[in-house]
């Protein structure tokens, strides 16, 4: 029988891999609180308000209808073709490539209606195109 006396080994605490686990805690705590801020911030977005429709040279107004039908600053187009968009829109025209083009669609117009305007304007060489909206008192009360 051995009689000896056992050498007591001292129990070694490794530290590494607790300084990992840390090291990922803290750095999951410091996203999640990037973030959060995120999701704290209070926003007002805006509301689109028009102008009533002045008659500038410089601009071309161009009406869709419900069922897709035409008008250039008051006046009918004939025909639903994108050439004769682009014939009635360089008519229009009369400040040459610098004209905008303010596309006045109905809500329920086909959005191919609104895509065949903005082709028939890059034909015509009309380059800068924008939407008119309604004010939000008006369509409240509409």
């Amino acid at each position: 029988m051995n009689f000896r006396p056992r050498q007591k080994d001292e129990p070694e605490i490794n530290l590494i891999p607790f300084i990992d686990v840390l090291l990922v805690v803290l750095i999951f705590l410091m996203l999640t609180t990037t973030y959060s801020k995120f999701t704290e911030m209070q926003l007002r977005l805006p509301v689109a308000d028009t102008e009533a429709q002045r008659d500038y040279p410089r601009e071309v107004i161009v009406a869709v209808s419900s069922d897709g039908a035409y008008m250039v600053n008051r006046a009918p187009v004939a025909g639903r073709s994108i050439e004769a968009l682009v014939s009635a829109l360089s008519e229009g025209a009369k400040a040459g490539k610098d004209t905008v083009v303010i596309i006045s669609a109905d809500a329920s117009a086909r959005h191919q209606s609104v895509v065949t305007v903005m082709e028939a304007a890059r034909r015509a060489g009309l380059t800068q195109i924008t939407f008119a909206t309604q004010s939000s008192a008006r369509a409240g009360a509409n």
